[in-house]
């Protein structure tokens, strides 16, 4: 993260100088128009999400492949995202951000043609370009720590991702409105919620290209017009360096991979595993509160993370993310339960992305921080890809039980990791280290 000082003297690219005096109310300024663009593109993810797996289940015939779409969302996120970075990199956090909202405006689009042709493949399609809402909600909060005060990346960060709740929870509320609409414009009742989201994406997009003035990379002087156009994969391959350098940047990206991959995987499969149990009415009510716990309390995990450090909130991730997925398992019997662990489950994603973000962000060189921020965004969807793909062959082989005990240990994994690095994470930031 960019940080400033009162008395330091910043220097842009361009050889102006920048003066640190105007940081605070740009960042003000800042913070406000990112979270306005969160609540669209948010309210966009969480009502395609809450109808995704369910639509590609019926058009396969079966739930093996139902979370191919949340694949494919999750990996064209994930592939948007270096380009993303190298890109905001050279023009601009606002350039950047309002054409990722765009992209993922079209792919809601095609996705509606293809769940009204019933061709699978262009949903898919769809999807992967879907991906560029993802891509942006995501980088929007490394947007938000460019002017970030010394010692507050994480509560930045938080305050962007906390203002997604209401997007994100409304979006799955609103689904079944959108669902019974759909017929009045001649959609499909399962494909309605494809066709608002892309209105609410295009939102998102509106937002930021006109409010977000002045562009806070611009204004820390991470703005680099001339910064070399490689190739992603050496941008890649070269940001996997430095994060493989540094222990505390290697803990965040573990962090943020594990929270993303135990979230996806069990998430995905939420819906179908309701509808085996004959609860498919309340699954759009689940999945919102799932979300609500994803977004709703970052402020306080925000301050939080600064408070207790970084390894050790990566520690309480891990614990709440089991905690979450045991209460999930259990969810098919009690439905009320289902509630209680998805909500776990989104909190512990929470903490694990905002501890694994910040220190991401604060543990690599500030010439290389926005490439790193895109690889890091690059690994974390692509594995959250992964597990949304194989999630759907995990429950029709073994069951529900089986993939949300996987992710269970999986968290533990994760909590161990922390615990034996603490003591060199330690050491490394003591004056003597």
């Amino acid at each position: 993260m960019t940080s400033f000082d009162e008395t330091a003297v910043h220097t842009r690219h361009d050889g102006s100088v920048v003066d640190p005096a105007m940081f605070p109310p740009i960042q003000r300024r800042t913070i406000l128009v990112l979270r306005c663009a969160q609540i669209p593109g948010q309210a966009a993810v969480a009502g395609v999400i809450a109808v995704l797996a369910l639509l590609v289940g019926d058009m396969f015939g079966n739930d093996r492949l139902a979370g191919a779409g949340g694949a494919a969302f999750t990996l064209g996120s994930a592939m948007m995202a270096p380009s993303l970075a190298a890109f905001m990199r050279r023009r601009g956090r606002r350039k950047g951000l309002a054409l990722a909202f765009a992209v993922g405006s079209v792919g809601c689009v095609v996705a509606t043609i293809g769940g009204e042709l019933r061709w699978v493949w262009l949903v898919l399609a769809g999807m992967v370009l879907f991906g560029g809402v993802q891509a942006a909600t995501l980088q929007g909060r490394f947007a938000a720590a460019d002017l970030a005060a010394p010692g507050q990346g994480p509560r930045a960060i938080a305050a962007v991702v906390w203002f997604g709740t209401l997007g994100a929870v409304f979006g799955p509320i609103l689904t079944p409105q959108w669902k019974a609409l759909a017929p009045h414009i001649g959609l499909d009742r399962l494909v309605g919620p494809f066709a608002f989201s892309a209105v609410l994406a295009l939102m998102s997009a509106a937002v930021v290209w006109v409010f977000l003035k002045p562009d806070p990379l611009v204004v820390s002087g991470g703005l680099d017009p001339h910064a070399a156009r490689t190739r992603i994969s050496r941008s890649v391959h070269a940001s996997a360096g430095a994060i493989r350098r540094s222990p505390a940047a290697s803990l965040g990206l573990a962090s943020m991979v594990v929270s993303q991959v135990t979230m996806t995987g069990v998430m995905t499969m939420t819906p179908p595993h309701m509808k085996d149990h004959g609860h498919i009415g309340t699954s759009p009510y689940v999945i919102a509160f799932h979300i609500a716990g994803m977004y709703a309390l970052a402020p306080v995990v925000g301050r939080f993370v600064e408070r207790v450090e970084a390894t050790r909130a990566v520690v309480v991730a891990g614990v709440v993310l089991s905690a979450g997925t045991v209460t999930a398992v259990l969810g098919g019997y009690q439905r009320p339960l289902i509630f209680v662990g998805l909500f776990l489950l989104g909190l512990g994603w929470n903490i694990g992305l905002i501890a694994g973000s910040s220190m991401v962000t604060n543990a690599v060189p500030a010439s290389v921080r926005v490439e790193v921020q895109g690889t890091a965004d690059l690994l974390m969807s692509t594995c959250g890809g992964v597990a949304a793909f194989g999630s759907g062959f995990v429950k029709h082989a073994f069951g529900f039980h089986l993939l949300a005990n996987v992710a269970s240990l999986l968290a533990l994994a994760m909590v161990v990791l922390a615990v034996a690095m603490r003591p060199r994470l330690r050491q490394l930031a003591s004056p003597a280290g």
